[in-house]
């Protein structure tokens, strides 16, 4: 979760919606986030909305503190509940995000998990998934997460290699993510992703191929796959402009992605998402995919987003004052936009076009249709989906997507 807020109008105190935001709400899935800021060391890398217990000393008391957080954050699910109304619809997905959720104890996460199951109840087949950082779980803290109802769990490897991880501030050693997901099948988890990092400065095509047989090795069923971004504010950023470590240009990364494509192809992963790949249908994360198709989703937690309907609203960033908001009966949101309908067009093809399925050709104007038989042309998009109606990337049009997208919203 980024750390930047954007601009918008005021929420009102009592977090109600514009009426158009559950027009036709039956007809859409939704899903929940559950944001939990606390980390106990920051990465280097790190631009997320984020907390270490040194960051929060004196800026928020024990409203800030992590020891009462899912308390605070039942009290936002609560408060969902009467910003929702009496909508019916059964939860398809809960996702807990970070920051390190696991740092909290494994009956917080479970208590905020049953906190949206007792008030709007979950669907049959809900996907429930905790991200884990791999030094903050053991085997008898994920056996309690899947007794409490979780079915998914992802590990954040980023690299096989120790001085790829020392660079981006990484406390784990290597093999321990390996080792996590062993214990997550254990514990009865059928899902479990790895996150993986590419580009990250003095790593080579030799290391990154170790870190993919490495994750192939542990037995996930997805793996996601990122280029490193270096955000400015961060570490990663003072440190590369000091000249302490070079920066990855962009044919280093391309190379990157084609070889991770190839090796995740080659083991059985099939891409559905630019950045992720998965053994079988079953194992694409249901919860990414509410974004990716414009789902209605509620985050709860400080700085967290939510849609519903085309109305898009986020939280107060910093843990204090969105636990000081909660205590007093408000809403923590800190502002929402409601999308026209030339935004909910760009956003489409912005999130589709990244998904196997791509986009319907029928969301573009008519320079965005000149712009796809050019890509179409220079084999960007492929042909036989292109025929029937469909924009899909080909894989050089995944090296090229963001290029892509713009011409096509263009």
């Amino acid at each position: 979760m980024p750390s930047a807020l954007p601009d918008g109008e005021p929420m009102p105190e009592d977090g109600a919606l514009p009426a158009s935001a559950l027009e036709g709400a039956a007809s859409r899935p939704l899903g929940f986030y559950l944001h939990v800021p606390y980390c106990a060391t920051r990465c280097g890398y790190c631009d997320f909305n984020t907390y270490t217990a040194t960051e929060l000393r004196g800026s928020g008391g024990v409203l800030a503190s992590r020891d009462n957080y899912a308390d605070t954050l039942v009290d936002e699910v609560r408060l969902a509940r009467k910003v929702l109304g009496d909508d019916p619809r059964p939860v398809r997905t809960v996702f807990v995000g970070g920051g390190t959720p696991t740092l909290l104890a494994a009956g917080d996460l479970v208590r905020m998990l049953a906190a949206v199951r007792d008030e709007f109840g979950l669907a049959d087949d809900a996907e429930i998934t905790t991200e884990a950082n791999p030094e903050s779980v053991d085997t008898a803290y994920l056996s309690e997460l899947r007794e409490g109802g979780f079915n998914r769990v992802s590990f954040g490897m980023q690299s096989a290699r120790q001085h790829v991880l020392k660079v981006l501030e990484r406390t784990h050693t290597p093999g321990r993510p390996e080792a996590c997901v062993a214990e997550a099948r254990a514990a009865g988890f059928d899902h479990v992703n790895l996150d993986l990092i590419y580009g990250t400065p003095g790593e080579t095509d030799e290391d990154w191929r170790a870190s993919l047989d490495a994750a192939i090795g542990a037995g996930p069923d997805h793996v996601s796959a990122y280029a490193l971004i270096v955000e400015e504010g961060t570490q990663l950023a003072r440190r590369i402009r000091r000249g302490e470590v070079p920066m990855t240009d962009d044919d280093v990364h391309a190379d990157r992605y084609l070889i991770a494509d190839e090796v995740l192809g080659a083991a059985g992963f099939e891409w559905y998402e630019v950045s992720n790949w998965a053994t079988s249908e079953a194992g694409r994360c249901l919860h990414n995919e509410l974004y990716w198709r414009g789902a209605d989703w509620w985050g709860a937690g400080p700085g967290a987003h939510s849609h519903a309907g085309g109305v898009r609203w986020w939280n107060v960033k910093h843990p204090g004052a969105y636990a000081s908001a909660l205590a007093a009966g408000r809403s923590p949101g800190a502002g929402r936009e409601v999308l026209s309908a030339e935004d909910r067009r760009v956003e489409r093809i912005l999130l589709e076009l990244r998904l196997r399925e791509g986009c319907p050709l029928s969301l573009l104007k008519e320079a965005g249709l000149s712009a796809a038989r050019r890509a179409l042309a220079e084999g960007l998009l492929e042909p036989g989906p292109y025929e029937g109606g469909r924009a899909v990337l080909t894989l050089r049009g995944r090296l090229l997507a963001d290029g892509v997208v713009r011409d096509l919203v263009d």
